[in-house]
């Protein structure tokens, strides 16, 4: 029996909330079980320098735990990014760039904020899963407005996290499973069911093709209610 009751291939109860804050383009608050994260996407017209004249837009993303998201006050990033955060923020940046066409969305910057308030695991994955619906909110904004006339999302992304635990894979891990997985895996795909990034890591373990094969399988399982659930709160019957 798991700590929280729930199946091996259960994943945490999922509640997006949207325009959760007034300011940017799209806004939302997700919760996994304990999870739970600010996410929003802010236009931008304008892009990197990098991109100047080239008639393409871009995406990125940054990330932060907030002082009280932690059980101990967890320090805020005054003197720049720390790894963990840098590398979580590239992922939910390339989650992103990877279901949306840039070029089509002509040369202005939308930029992904994710704020986790309060932190029980899985926050990258729920950041990611979050993020979408805040895109989307964004870019609909931008069709309302006339500033686009087409949506350059060609598909959605969510994410979940796998694990092995005393031997037993389970989905979508909380702390308390994630903070003792022989296994750890972070799954993020297309509503298509096509992967855009696998992140596995043995925790002073290793672990079988037929184990890997396990844990693939049990995440795109996560994955599809997770995007049922996306594909609900867009069409705002959630």
């Amino acid at each position: 029996m798991r700590i929280d009751g729930r199946a091996f291939d259960a994943h945490r109860p999922v509640k997006i909330t949207r325009n959760y804050v007034k300011h940017p383009h799209g806004a939302v608050l997700i919760e996994m079980g304990e999870t739970k994260v600010i996410c929003t996407a802010t236009v931008e017209e304008r892009v990197p320098s990098f991109l100047k004249g080239a008639e393409s837009g871009w995406l990125t993303a940054e990330y932060a735990m907030l002082p009280g998201s932690t059980q101990s006050r967890k320090s805020r990033n005054t003197k720049g990014v720390d790894g963990r955060s840098q590398e979580i923020q590239r992922l939910i940046g390339r989650s992103l760039r990877a279901i949306i066409d840039l070029k089509a969305l002509g040369e202005r910057t939308i930029w992904i904020d994710c704020d986790v308030i309060q932190a029980d695991g899985g926050t990258r994955t729920a950041s990611i899963t979050g993020a979408y619906i805040a895109l989307s909110d964004a870019i609909n904004r931008l069709m309302t407005e006339g500033v686009l006339t087409q949506s350059p999302i060609i598909t959605s992304v969510a994410a979940i996290s796998v694990g092995i635990v005393a031997g037993e894979p389970l989905l979508d891990l909380c702390y308390v499973e994630d903070s003792k997985a022989d296994v750890d895996m972070n799954l993020i795909m297309t509503g298509e069911g096509r992967f855009v990034e696998v992140q596995g890591t043995g925790e002073e373990a290793t672990y079988s093709k037929e184990e890997l094969m396990t844990l693939l399988a049990l995440g795109e399982k996560g994955i599809a209610s997770l995007t049922a659930y996306q594909e609900a709160v867009l069409a705002g019957t959630v």
